[in-house]
C-alpha cells in the first residue's frame, strides 16, 4: 500500500500546532456529513446520513506530545495508518501528515485514486484544522 504525505509550515508555536492537528473532533468541520466521537484509546469518525454510512474507527497506538502521533485505522470498511510529525522551526512550525488507507474492495488497480482522494481531502483537514 502506498501512502501520501501532507507537509504544511505555519506560523504556530509546535505545542499550538499539535494541539489544532490533534483535536480529533475538529477533523469533523473540514469532512462532510463526519462527525467525530473521541474513545478510550482514539476515536471513531463517523460519516454518513441517519442509518446510511459507516464508522472508521481510528486507535492511537503511538503518542509523544507536542511531536509524533501513530494512529491505525481499524475499521471494517478504512484500514491503513497515519502519522502526524510536529517540528519546531526558526518561525513556526512544520506539521507532516502521512496516510496509508486502503478502502476495503476497491480493487488495488484503483490505488492511485485512493491516494488522490485522500490527498485532497486530508489537505483540507490540514489547511481548517491549522488555520
Amino acid at each position: 500500500m502506498e501512502g501520501i504525505e501532507i507537509v504544511r509550515e505555519v506560523p504556530l508555536p509546535p505545542e499550538v500546532a499539535w494541539a489544532r492537528i490533534t483535536d480529533w473532533p475538529r477533523h469533523a468541520r473540514a469532512v462532510p456529513l463526519t462527525a467525530i466521537h473521541r474513545t478510550p484509546d482514539g476515536f471513531v469518525a463517523r460519516t454518513g446520513l441517519g442509518r446510511l454510512g459507516f464508522d472508521d474507527p481510528m486507535r492511537v497506538v503511538e503518542n509523544d506530545p507536542p511531536r509524533y502521533c501513530r494512529l491505525v485505522k481499524e475499521g471494517r470498511v478504512v484500514t491503513g495508518h497515519a502519522e502526524i510529525v510536529v517540528e519546531p522551526t526558526t518561525w513556526g512550525s512544520r506539521v507532516t501528515w502521512r496516510e496509508t488507507l486502503h478502502v476495503r474492495g476497491v480493487p488495488r488497480a484503483f490505488s492511485g485514486l485512493e491516494r488522490w482522494s485522500s490527498r485532497l481531502l486530508f489537505s483540507r483537514v490540514f489547511d481548517d484544522v491549522l488555520a
